[in-house]
């Protein structure tokens, strides 16, 4: 049976451990270049792009990311594969769709370090899939395609992440 206070304590526990996370995360930076994480461990710290890493294992993109780079990744959130119609991400992670899969993931890549300033002075960037995003700013809003950038220069060893709020599909 579950003590009665579990329901209380739980959530701090999960709250403390996400803001020591984060903390050691901001600290990170200040790691030598071998020691701080790659956009892979990065991301899959974050806890919220289970889908996105999942998806890169799917592909076989994991140890590519995980490369020297230097990469950008515009990021989906889990909340931002949900967006998608429904049966999506599962018609994805199918084995005999891991070409489109591919196409999908490598369209949210962009070589190089482009960091938020210099981002929104682009119009556009070419992908690693060989396709060219759409680069706009918007209201304030910085924009790839239909997505926009919800928290940008999150930086690893090999690059750099932007947050997205939605998947970005390749034409």
């Amino acid at each position: 049976m579950k003590h009665p206070l579990s329901r209380i304590f739980a959530p701090i526990a999960l709250i403390v451990g996400i803001a020591f996370s984060t903390i050691a995360m901001a600290g990170h930076h200040t790691m030598k270049k071998e020691q701080a994480l790659d956009i892979v461990d990065v991301a899959v710290s974050a806890g919220q792009f289970t889908t996105l890493a999942a998806a890169l294992d799917a592909a076989d993109l994991i140890s590519a990311l995980k490369g020297e780079g230097p990469f950008t990744v515009f990021a989906p959130t889990d909340a931002a594969f949900e967006k998608l119609p429904a049966g999506t991400v599962e018609m994805l992670l199918k084995p005999e769709n891991k070409d489109q899969l591919i196409a999908v993931l490598t369209y949210h890549v962009v070589p190089g370090n482009v960091m938020a300033a210099d981002v929104v002075k682009l119009s556009g960037a070419t992908t690693l899939n060989g396709a060219d995003l759409a680069i706009a700013v918007v209201d304030g809003d910085v924009r790839i395609n239909n997505a926009t950038v919800v928290k940008a220069d999150i930086g690893a060893s090999n690059g750099v992440i932007h947050v997205i709020d939605t998947v970005i599909l390749p034409n």
